[in-house]
C-alpha cells in the first residue's frame, strides 16, 4: 500500500529519509507521494541500471527550485537526442585527459599559493578557502580571467547556488540571486568572446558551440559555462569531508602524505561513498513500468536513493566504516558508486566532470595531508537533515 505525501518528511530527515523508508519496507521499492505526485523510491546497482535505461526522462522531473538555482535551463533539463548533442560539448571539454591534468596541476598551484598565506594567520575555514581556490583555478582554466574582487564574488555565488538548491527561505533566495547575477555576467562574457577570434579555451569553445548550425543564445551558453565551473567549485564539499576524515581516521594520512596515488584514489572514492552529497536522484517514467514487482505508471516519479545505496551492506560490507582499502585492487562498477550519477558519462546522465572531481580531490587531499595544521575546538558534527550537508564548523584549521 502506497504511503501518503512524504514532502515534509524529506524536509525534516534529509539524507536519512529514503533509507529509513526503505528499511521499513525491507528493501523493497517504496511507493508514496511526493509533492502531490505519485513516486517510487528504489536503490541498489540493479535499481541504478534501471534508472538510467531509456524509459525514464529527467527534463520535467527536476523540481523548479533545483533548476532555478543549481542547474539553470541547460543540459540537465534535456533528454534524448537534444541531451546527447549538448552532452557532447561537455564530454569534449571535461573528459579530455590533458585538460584534466592541466586543471589539476593549476588547482594545486593555486592551493599552494593560498596555503602560504594561511600560515600564521589564525583560524581559516577549509571549506571557504578551498571553494575560493577551486573557483579561481577552474575560471582560469576555462579562460575566464577576473579581478580578485570579482573572483571572490564568483566563488561566493557558486557556493550559494549549490548550498541553496534543496532549501526554501533565505538559502534559496541567496542561490537564486547568485544564479541570476552570474548568468548576466557570463552572458556578457560570452558576447564579448564571440566578437573575438575563437581559441581552444573552454570559454571560447562554449561561446562558439553550434547546434543545428546555430550558436546557442548567450544566456544558454552562459548557463552551460556555469555548469562547468559550478560543479568544480562544489568539490569544496568533498574537501571539507576529507578534512573531517583525516581528523577522525588519522591513520589514513601517512600514505596520502607519501603521495601513494593508488591509495589516494581509493581514499577519494571512499570520501565520495561515505559522506553525504546527493541524497537521491529523480526521473519520470515515460511509460508504464515494473521494477521488482512494483508498478510504476507512466508519469510517476522514480527516486534513486543514492545515500542509501552508498550505505547498503549488500553493496558495501560494513558500510558505516570508513575504509579506503575497499577500493584497492578492484574496479568500481558504473552502477555501484553513484555520487554523480551512474552509467556511461559519455552518452547518459552521469556527470562528465566526475573524473575532474576525482583528480582535483586527489590533488588537494595529498596537499592537506602534508600540511602541518591543527583543528581548534569546534563542532565537527554533520547534520543529515541539512541538504547539502557538511561539517558544521567548516572545518576550521590553524596553520602555525
Amino acid at each position: 500500500m502506497a504511503l501518503g505525501d512524504q514532502t515534509l518528511a524529506f524536509a525534516a530527515k534529509g539524507y536519512a529519509w529514503l533509507p529509513d523508508l526503505r528499511r521499513r519496507w525491507h528493501g523493497r521499492p517504496v511507493e508514496m507521494r511526493v509533492g502531490g505526485q505519485r513516486a517510487v523510491a528504489i536503490s541498489g546497482p540493479d535499481a541504478a541500471r534501471f534508472f538510467y535505461d531509456g524509459d525514464l526522462e529527467r527534463h520535467d522531473a527536476l523540481p523548479p527550485n533545483v533548476v532555478a538555482t543549481l542547474f539553470g535551463q541547460g543540459v540537465h533539463t534535456l533528454d534524448g537526442e537534444a541531451h546527447r548533442a549538448r552532452k557532447a560539448l561537455f564530454v569534449a571539454l571535461l573528459m579530455n585527459a590533458d585538460g584534466i591534468d592541466t586543471l589539476a596541476k593549476l588547482t594545486g598551484e593555486v592551493f599552494d599559493e593560498a596555503a602560504a598565506g594561511w600560515r600564521g594567520s589564525g583560524e581559516i575555514s577549509i571549506f571557504d578557502e578551498s571553494a575560493s581556490v577551486l573557483a579561481e583555478a577552474v575560471a582560469r582554466w576555462t579562460g575566464v580571467h577576473l579581478e580578485k574582487r570579482d573572483q571572490d564574488a564568483l566563488a561566493r555565488d557558486l557556493v550559494a547556488m549549490v548550498d541553496g538548491f534543496a532549501s526554501a527561505g533565505p538559502r534559496f533566495a541567496r542561490a537564486l540571486a547568485a544564479r541570476r547575477r552570474q548568468e548576466r555576467r557570463f552572458s556578457q562574457i560570452i558576447d564579448s568572446v564571440r566578437r573575438d577570434d575563437a581559441t581552444q579555451e573552454p570559454l571560447s569553445v562554449v561561446a562558439h558551440h553550434l547546434e543545428d548550425g546555430y550558436l546557442l543564445d548567450a544566456k544558454t551558453a552562459a548557463v552551460e559555462l556555469i555548469n562547468i565551473i559550478r560543479p568544480t567549485t562544489a568539490v569544496a564539499w568533498f574537501v571539507a569531508f576529507a578534512t573531517h576524515a583525516l581528523d577522525r581516521w588519522p591513520g589514513t594520512r601517512a600514505r596520502l602524505r607519501a603521495g601513494d596515488d593508488d591509495y589516494t584514489k581509493a581514499f577519494v572514492h571512499e570520501v565520495r561513498r561515505f559522506y553525504p552529497f546527493a541524497p537521491f536522484l529523480g526521473a519520470r517514467a515515460t511509460r508504464d513500468l515494473l521494477f521488482q514487482r512494483a508498478e510504476i505508471p507512466k508519469g510517476a516519479l522514480v527516486l534513486l536513493d543514492v545515500y542509501g545505496q552508498h550505505h547498503d551492506p549488500r553493496v558495501w560490507p560494513e558500510p558505516y566504516e570508513f575504509r579506503p582499502e575497499r577500493f584497492l585492487g578492484r574496479p568500481v562498477g558504473e552502477f555501484e558508486l553513484i555520487p554523480q550519477g551512474g552509467g556511461d558519462p559519455r552518452t547518459g546522465h552521469r556527470c562528465p566532470g566526475e573524473k575532474i572531481t576525482i583528480a582535483l580531490l586527489g590533488t588537494l587531499v595529498q596537499r592537506l595531508a602534508k600540511l602541518d595544521y591543527y583543528l581548534p575546538p569546534q563542532k565537527m558534527g554533520i547534520d543529515l537533515s541539512r541538504v547539502p550537508a557538511r561539517p558544521a564548523s567548516g572545518p576550521r584549521l590553524v596553520i602555525p
